[in-house]
């Protein structure tokens, strides 16, 4: 009975370190959310997404993730004017 115990025990601590050395793979794997400001040359290979701008009136922030000619995935951050100005 001790044995199946310990067995238990053991089992939930390499389950638990698991799921933290995952977590800690998916974090690093992420780029970092750089921020694009006037001049900055730019190497736009492929767009893989952009978010969707909010129904603001204003200048709302939105980000791209893309690919570079070197196959690195980067996630840029940029101003655009939000879509709830009317024309009127």
């Amino acid at each position: 009975m001790k044995k199946i115990a310990i067995v238990l025990a053991l089992s939930c601590i390499a389950a638990q370190a698991f799921a933290e050395e995952s977590q800690a793979k998916t974090a690093a794997s992420k780029p970092p959310i750089e921020t694009y400001t006037y001049g900055s040359n730019l190497d736009i290979k492929k767009v893989i997404s952009v978010s969707d701008v909010g129904p603001e009136c204003g200048p709302v922030s939105a980000q791209m993730t893309y690919e570079d000619s070197q196959g690195q995935r980067h996630v840029m951050q940029y101003q655009v004017l939000g879509s709830g100005c009317s024309n009127g």
